[in-house]
């Protein structure tokens, strides 16, 4: 009787151990701090860059957003990544210098403003914003994006299609250029115009 009692506390501790070996086994390995061979997978390059843009662009006015107007001569609307943005930029230039009484460079900024977007749709990425200023009979039209590369000119050839914005800036325009921001650019030209003083009206409102 007491070599079946005997073996029965053994085979009950043996049994025991066994449970306690199955439980360690079924729980998951947890970190051992920063020597542990273990480690966290590192967060993704879209989220490291997103939460630096994040940090980055968080006093700025963002670049896709509503429409805003500082004065009824500053006005600036957001534009989206497509080409039917290009036709949009035109309607939106000749509605406001229609509205402004600047008529007479309608035609001109309508080509110069379907350069600068298209060049922006082209070689940049990210959202884009349409500025458009009359300040003192001189019309100044900026075109913002995130870009930080400025344009670059071109020897287009004779049948060449594309690659004449910049000639077309540098006949048309009074005065071009680019500047840097701090997350991006601003590629933007300027007109003369003979707009009267006495004919500023309301920017109608755009959804």
């Amino acid at each position: 009787m007491a070599l079946q009692a005997a073996g029965l506390t053994a085979a009950s501790r043996m049994g025991s151990l066994a449970r306690i070996g199955r439980s360690r086994r079924a729980q998951p390995p947890q970190d051992r701090g920063p020597d542990c061979s273990r480690r966290a997978a590192p967060a993704s390059w879209l989220a490291r860059q997103l939460a630096m843009w994040s940090r980055t662009t968080q006093p700025l006015r963002v670049l896709d957003a509503p429409r805003a107007r500082v004065t009824d001569r500053d006005v600036s609307w957001p534009l989206e990544r497509e080409l039917t943005s290009v036709r949009r930029a035109r309607r939106l230039v000749t509605e406001q210098l229609g509205e402004w009484g600047a008529e007479g460079v309608v035609d001109t900024a309508e080509l110069l403003v379907s350069e600068v977007v298209t060049n922006a749709l082209r070689y940049t990425r990210g959202p884009l914003r349409l500025n458009l200023r009359l300040h003192d009979s001189r019309l100044r039209c900026e075109v913002e994006d995130t870009e930080t590369a400025g344009p670059v000119r071109l020897c287009a050839g004779v049948d060449a299609e594309g690659g004449r914005g910049t000639e077309l800036l540098d006949a048309l325009a009074e005065a071009w250029g680019s500047l840097p921001t701090a997350i991006g650019k601003i590629l933007w030209f300027e007109l003369a115009t003979k707009a009267a003083a006495s004919s500023a009206r309301s920017p109608r409102a755009e959804s």
